[in-house]
């Protein structure tokens, strides 16, 4: 009988037979993980974490951590361009680089993650019954109010209280209590957070969460954080935020630092009517000069006198003569500065006329003046330092050519003429738009307006920063000088419909409203390049026991763009063409409310 090869039983060679995968330990595993877990949600999360964690530091794509980084890894990868705006971030570490390049979780590790939600009101209140008898056996957390700890508690919660840890707040002097051991049968059944699986199958109930809370509490105990208090506080009033930007001009925010905050705020307000002035003519004064003389040069309103600076705060009185001079008896006041501070001077002088007239007692007939009132021992100076430092002509006798300002040197003639001066009036502006070289240490470093190619072209705000701070440089290094400095403010011009020297006049013939007119441009760059120099004076002259204050003229000055000569400075000539002048202020006029000021902060350091 002749057999098939393929039926021999023996002695045919035999094929590798492939073996299937054994099903019994996999399926034995899978019920550890999936069944057990439902129970002791603990235990699925804890053994989730493992696996993304192994399946994570298997991945190719995976980053280690950085546990420390030298100085040279946080430096800046990308730095931003200076002038052209970044189209994309820059400034970012090297380290928070690494960071955004690190790959996102796997969608594998995602499916298996556990989402963890915070239980709603909503969810509690839909619990159902065996919800509600857990919660009756979870801890319970109470607040034991005083007078209450020695009140009988119902069995019911000396129960609980016995299963439970109780929260007190502990009194001065008493020691902490022991707490008694927890549970582990309770660890693993309490739970704070329930999962997404908990939410969708209603026969695995989620547990609740006080337990948690009380974890979470204690956790922020030990880190010194404390929960929200939702008592009403009592209210403190603030004085000012400084790091606001102004709002509708109130410029005031930015001067918080160098004012006097203890005192009323003079210089925020507004101007009101005021049908008394004005309290002198051109008739009754001599001291105004001609390009301040609007009457006499025929300015047909008078509108522009009758308004008095009202502060927001408090009242401003009117500048009484008698109380002034009463008040500097034995004194002596110093303006330092261009022709606006002369200006201010005129100003007070023609308001204490109504009175009694100085004697001028001037050395020289430059425009470097001395008065005095010797009924009342109180002298008035005039120094006149348009640009504060040492300066030079370009070219002698004429004053419209450049000048030389030596910004790092100080002015020796004012500096010295200040030694015994009681009170200090100092303040620059308008003259550094002028065509001007700048020296620093001798050697020429800049200009404004010069034709010279070779030569740095810099801002006005160059010279004017410096000027001041070697100004007050100046003042604080003098050995005699016991006075009080006051800083008065830049003064804007308010020329419209063109520059100065281009037919730009100052036509109107009302104050603005205050929020009519915003200190912007130059004008507010000026203000506050003097609010920072006045700050760092004030700083080096406690060291010496000088004060260094602030008269502040911007805002309220910035309000009356009908206070200038405009072209009531002189006699109209068809043949000669000037100017209008809206920088000076008319005599008199809005620049008298100046001295109003002046009798209030001198009022205060006499207080003081």
């Amino acid at each position: 009988m002749k057999f098939q090869s393929s039926e021999l039983p023996i002695g045919k060679p035999q094929t590798r037979r492939k073996t299937t995968p054994k099903l019994a330990p996999l399926i034995a595993v899978a019920i550890v993980f999936t069944i057990i877990p439902i129970y002791y949600p603990s235990i699925r999360y804890s053994s989730q974490k493992k696996i993304s964690e192994f399946i994570y530091s298997n991945s190719e794509d995976a980053i280690q951590s950085v546990d420390h980084l030298d100085n040279n890894d946080l430096q800046v990868k990308h730095p931003c361009p200076v002038e052209d705006v970044p189209t994309q971030p820059c400034n970012v570490p090297i380290k928070e680089e690494r960071e955004k390049e690190k790959p996102e979780k796997l969608p594998q590790e995602e499916d298996k993650s556990t989402k963890f939600m915070p239980i709603k009101e909503e969810e509690e209140k839909e619990k159902p019954e065996t919800l509600r008898e857990e919660d009756e056996n979870s801890t319970k957390f109470m607040s034991i109010k005083e007078g209450e700890e020695g009140k009988e508690k119902p069995e019911k919660l000396r129960e609980e209280d016995e299963n439970s840890t109780k929260f007190m707040p502990i009194k001065d002097g008493e020691e902490e209590k022991e707490k008694p051991e927890k549970l582990p049968q309770e660890d693993e059944k309490r739970t704070g957070f329930i999962t997404n699986s908990e939410i969708t199958d209603k026969k695995v109930l989620p547990e609740p969460r006080k337990k948690l809370e009380r974890h979470n509490q204690q956790a922020k105990k030990q880190s010194g954080h404390h929960q929200r208090d939702f008592t009403v506080s009592k209210f403190v009033p603030q004085k000012a935020d400084k790091k606001k930007p102004p709002k509708n001009g109130d410029v005031r925010n930015l001067s918080f630092d160098v004012a006097d905050t203890e005192y009323c705020d003079l210089f925020s307000g507004e101007w009101v009517k005021n049908p008394e002035g004005p309290y002198y003519t051109n008739d009754t004064c001599n001291a105004i000069q001609q390009h301040q003389n609007c009457l006499q040069f025929g300015r047909p309103d008078t509108d522009f006198l009758k308004w008095r600076w009202k502060p927001d705060a408090c009242e401003l009185p009117i500048f009484d003569p008698t109380q002034f001079l009463e008040l500097v008896r034995g004194k002596s006041l110093a303006f330092v500065g261009d022709s606006v501070a002369r200006n201010h001077m005129q100003s007070l002088i023609c308001l204490l006329s109504r009175i009694v007239y100085p004697e001028d007692i001037s050395e020289t007939q430059d425009q470097n003046r001395r008065w005095i009132y010797k009924d009342y021992d109180f002298n008035i100076s005039m120094f006149w330092a348009p640009y504060l430092v040492r300066t030079e002509k370009t070219v002698p006798n004429d004053v419209t050519q450049p000048f030389n300002l030596y910004l790092d040197e100080f002015d020796e003639f004012w500096k010295n003429q200040i030694q015994g001066v009681d009170y200090v009036i100092i303040s620059a502006g308008h003259w550094f738009f002028r065509p001007t070289n700048f020296y620093l240490n001798r050697r020429l470093v800049g200009c404004l307006y010069c034709p010279q190619s070779n030569v740095t072209h810099v801002t006005s705000y160059f010279s004017y920063r410096r000027a001041f701070r070697t100004a007050f440089r100046a003042i604080n290094s003098l050995e005699n000088y016991k006075g009080v400095t006051f800083l008065r403010t830049f003064a804007p011009s308010h020329f419209e419909n063109g520059p100065w020297d281009k037919g730009g006049d100052c036509a109107r013939r009302r104050p603005f409203k205050r929020n009519e007119k915003v200190l912007d441009d130059y004008n507010l760059e000026y203000y506050k390049i003097q609010l920072d120099e006045l700050k760092i004076a004030q700083r080096a002259g406690r060291r010496r026991g000088l004060k260094f204050k602030l008269f502040d003229a911007t805002q309220p000055m910035l309000l009356r763009p009908d206070g200038h000569p405009s072209k009531y400075g002189r006699w109209p000539n068809p043949n000669v063409t000037v100017p209008n002048d809206c920088v000076h202020w008319c005599l008199p006029g809005p620049i008298d409310a100046w001295n109003d000021f002046l009798v209030e902060l001198l009022k205060r350091e006499l207080v003081d």
